[in-house]
């Protein structure tokens, strides 16, 4: 085997029964096989989370398919189970309501914290399961008294940051077998084992929206509310200089899809999206990459999740703003009505609403919170009347 999977706890594989959910991917794939190779009692448990077929783009019946041929070729049992009546209220609902408010709320968070680490687990559960397995770029230990949550070995598919709010009891019962792992070395084993998926590309994309336009999906769902285009800062500030379609379509720091062509008077440069008001129904741009609006030092959160016991405030960690960006060095503070306020060594770019914030100590996960707005409560940037 590639790599070494964690005992789960004392308990010997032979007599742990261990439901890994498929995917028909090839990540959850190595993972059954690691597990079935590593002795324990493995079945598969594919997960159908969003029911609407819009066009033959949703690929649910295939990656069945997929998750089918995969546990032929491993001998072990597959079973199915329908969460999309509880991915709907639980995620889909949270991440319009989020849009709907101006937020840029994450449905890759909330879908392991509500489905795969909370339904999932519950039906493995009644399907006699000791632990669940999946297939994430992430590690576990699991010690005496508690587990603790670390990165993956590979620092280019590490996916701990989208298990941050998973709670710890949870995690006590999952394994990883792809932590200690390089993504180049799982296909390779796919393609050894004979697995039927060895070459399948890779899933991209929110799995409702996948490689669609995800404008043109939200609008399905939203109506946004038109309202000008103005510039923030420099010599034209405050002039407008266009329309824009709805607030909810933007994100802070955005920069495609704008539709702003040549303006009068401005450089040839890209424009970003520097803030949403709201109340004006004004979105506010700049040609400035390092406008104090998209390099703010400080956020505020709403109550925090740990994954370690409450830590004695202010603690000193790194943070992450968004997956693929880099941790920062910061200072966590105590904030209003249970949040908190993180104040980074050096800005990260373009913090967002509804975006969670990861901490680390150096490789271990130690926990999250939804941001609530950039800046600190008593130093926030006015937009401009």
């Amino acid at each position: 085997m590639a790599a070494s999977i964690s005992t789960f706890h004392h308990k010997p594989p032979a007599d742990t029964q261990v439901i890994v959910g498929l995917s028909g991917g090839v990540d959850s794939s190595v993972a059954a096989l690691r597990l079935v190779e590593a002795g324990y009692q493995v079945e598969g448990l594919f997960m159908f989370n969003w029911s609407e077929d819009e066009a033959g783009r949703c690929q649910a019946a295939d990656d069945f398919d997929d998750a089918a041929a995969v546990c032929d070729a491993l001998a072990i049992p597959l079973h199915r189970a329908d969460f999309s009546r509880e991915y709907k209220a639980r995620v889909f609902q949270y991440f319009l309501d989020g849009y709907a408010a101006g937020r840029t709320p994450n449905p890759d968070v909330l879908c392991n914290r509500e489905i795969k680490f909370d339904a999932f687990l519950h039906h493995a559960e009644r399907l006699g399961a000791d632990a669940i397995a999946t297939g994430h770029y992430a590690r576990l230990e699991h010690g005496s008294s508690s587990s603790r949550l670390l990165r993956g070995r590979d620092p280019g598919k590490d996916q701990s940051y989208f298990l941050a709010a998973v709670p710890l009891a949870a995690l006590e019962r999952t394994l990883f077998p792809l932590g200690e792992t390089h993504k180049t070395d799982v296909r390779c084993e796919a393609r050894a084992a004979g697995l039927p998926i060895h070459d399948k590309p890779d899933s991209t994309g929110v799995c409702f929206i996948g490689e669609r336009d995800f404008e043109g999906f939200l609008r399905q769902y939203l109506s946004g509310r038109a309202g000008p285009v103005r510039i923030f800062g420099g010599a034209m500030d405050g002039r407008t200089i266009g329309e824009h379609a709805g607030l909810i379509y933007y994100t802070i720091g955005q920069r495609k899809g704008l539709g702003l062509g040549g303006v009068a008077g401005a450089r040839d440069a890209p424009w970003y999206v520097a803030a949403k008001d709201l109340e004006r129904d004004t979105l506010w741009v700049t040609q400035d990459s390092d406008h104090p609006l998209l390099v703010e030092t400080a956020l505020t959160t709403v109550a925090a999740h740990w994954l370690i016991e409450s830590p004695e405030l202010p603690l000193r960690c790194t943070a992450q703003v968004r997956y693929r960006q880099r941790a920062i060095d910061c200072t966590v503070e105590a904030g209003s009505d249970d949040g908190l306020i993180v104040t980074f060594d050096t800005p990260p770019r373009a913090i967002a609403p509804g975006q969670y914030v990861v901490f680390y100590d150096d490789q271990q996960c130690l926990g999250c919170a939804e941001i609530l707005r950039a800046g600190r409560p008593d130093l926030r940037v006015p937009v401009s009347a």
